[in-house]
């Protein structure tokens, strides 16, 4: 019953905006596929940490689920920037449902627990814009995370977003101090690509230690979070 998580797939099997185009994405979906099937089994878990399709609508979204579905692990989906398709929750669950894709869960203001632990998160936002629209959708993104950790109750957590909760030059103080406020000490986030990779950090900061899983951060391949 291992771990994994890894970001921004970027999937467009329904929709017609291939990855390929972009440097170090070429070939990318075998990668990620066979990478997967090495690693991962039946029993597993694995967090996909937004922005896992490019569709616009759940609809036009079946085929990226599909081929989901078709890989090992149970895999839990939070929101990022780029998923379009993202709708109700009780949309999401009944959809899902009604495709049979019972590999597939939502991450939103819930947990999932995992061996005695907690995995919690949610999008996040950005932080280094001050429009007061921002700062709406920043506490929102809060009380989400707040959510999410208290449904964990008393349970080992761990967190997961799709935004950086902190960059080199900047942090969001206020997804910061949730973390500091339910003694989070792990966390890990997706988003970055190409040549922002450099600027992420990774590694223990104010207690918490911080790891990159966009997917090309990762090379493709799922991080092993507990075995």
């Amino acid at each position: 019953m291992a771990i994994f998580a890894i970001g921004d797939l970027h999937l467009s099997l329904g929709t017609d905006k291939p990855m390929d185009i972009f440097e170090g994405w070429d070939g990318y979906l075998p990668k990620l596929e066979q990478n997967w099937r090495r690693l991962i089994t039946p029993e597993d878990t694995v967090v996909l940490a937004g922005d896992t399709s490019w569709a616009m609508k759940l609809e036009t979204a079946t085929a990226d689920f599909a081929f989901l579905q078709s890989l090992p692990g149970q895999k839990w989906l939070l929101k990022g920037n780029h998923d379009y398709w993202w709708t109700t929750q009780r949309k999401m669950e009944n959809y899902l449902a009604q495709q049979g894709f019972d590999t597939l869960h939502i991450l939103h203001n819930n947990c999932c627990v995992v061996d005695g632990v907690a995995l919690c998160g949610t999008r996040g936002w950005m932080f280094d814009d001050s429009e007061p629209q921002d700062a709406k959708v920043m506490a929102r993104e809060v009380g989400r995370l707040k959510l999410s950790l208290a449904a964990a109750g008393a349970l080992p957590k761990l967190v997961f977003l799709h935004y950086p909760p902190i960059y080199r030059g900047g942090e969001a103080d206020d997804i910061l101090a949730v973390l500091r406020d339910y003694g989070i000490t792990q966390c890990w986030y997706g988003h970055l690509h190409g040549k922002a990779i450099r600027f992420a950090v990774q590694g223990a900061q104010g207690g918490v230690v911080y790891k990159l899983i966009s997917a090309d951060g990762l090379g493709f391949c799922p991080w092993k979070i507990r075995a």
